[in-house]
């Protein structure tokens, strides 16, 4: 972790990166909701109901994660490089989740353990390779960089 400056005007710009990101993550969840409502009540019957909702739900918790990260970017004790990478890869695990649940469930396949179906293994593979470990890593550098616990102590009242 590094300790070199950033300035201001590439901080915003980063920070104005992820708020794009993720309004544009908030927005294709809210529509995949609308396909899960279709999807659940048979309407589209080629798309499993409840691993779409998932989808919609992985857009969601994705976007307030993006957000989370925008916010705490001034806190951050990483230089320009590393601010940059933390969020390109929550950026880009984020949408991946999104998009690999949505097309799981035109496949009927949850991707979740390795089992005898290829579709499944191929989506297992995916989700792991582009999903879990860049977002775990990503958590990760998250947490360590925002520095050292501080201890919260309330004044002392005066007698």
């Amino acid at each position: 972790m590094s300790d070199t400056p950033t300035t201001s005007a590439e901080q915003t710009d980063l920070v104005r990166i992820l708020a794009r990101a993720g309004a544009g993550l908030v927005l294709g969840g809210l529509l995949t909701g609308v396909v899960a409502g279709g999807a659940l009540s048979g309407r589209y019957s080629f798309i499993d109901g409840k691993i779409i909702l998932g989808a919609h739900l992985a857009a969601l918790m994705g976007a307030f994660f993006i957000f989370a990260v925008a916010w705490s970017l001034p806190l951050l004790q990483l230089g320009e490089q590393g601010r940059f990478r933390l969020a390109w890869a929550v950026i880009v695990s984020n949408y991946a989740n999104w998009l690999v649940s949505t097309a799981k469930s035109m496949l009927g396949v949850h991707g979740v353990d390795l089992t005898a179906d290829a579709r499944n293994n191929a989506v297992f593979g995916v989700l792991t390779l582009r999903v879990v470990l860049p977002g775990l890593a990503a958590a990760v550098v998250w947490v360590r960089s925002l520095g050292p616990r501080t201890s919260l102590q309330y004044p002392r009242s005066k007698p």
